[in-house]
């Protein structure tokens, strides 16, 4: 069975750090690009970050991310451990909501984010 699974989520204070992981299950996340995607309350889904499929001689893989966390966040993947991570850094009370991953067409269940004093 195909899946994706977040976690890492939690309650950070403004400026603090958090490192989500998503885990996927009965695929190779290397092969395929990987998306970030966040849910405020009362908003609509955002796209937060893109990590493009491993190069296969290289292993490089490409980034992307929304105006709104570039130099703040870091996607990145493990293709050891068939993760992908977003850091986040300098975390501001805008970044609070739930965050998703999505995989080849395949959604993760959500890990909220809360940036909070």
């Amino acid at each position: 069975q195909r899946q994706l699974v977040e976690s890492g989520g939690g309650l950070a204070q403004p400026g603090g750090s958090l490192r989500l992981s998503c885990e996927a299950s009965g695929f190779t996340l290397d092969s395929y690009s990987v998306g970030w995607f966040r849910r405020a309350p009362g908003k609509g889904r955002e796209g937060v970050a893109c990590i493009s499929r491993s190069d296969i001689i290289t292993d490089y893989s490409g980034e992307i991310y929304a105006d709104s966390v570039k130099g703040r966040f870091t996607i990145s993947r493990d293709n050891a451990k068939n993760t992908v991570y977003l850091q986040m850094n300098n975390l501001k009370p805008e970044d609070s909501g739930v965050y998703y991953c999505q995989s080849l067409n395949y959604w993760g269940q959500g890990t909220r984010v809360t940036v909070s004093s």
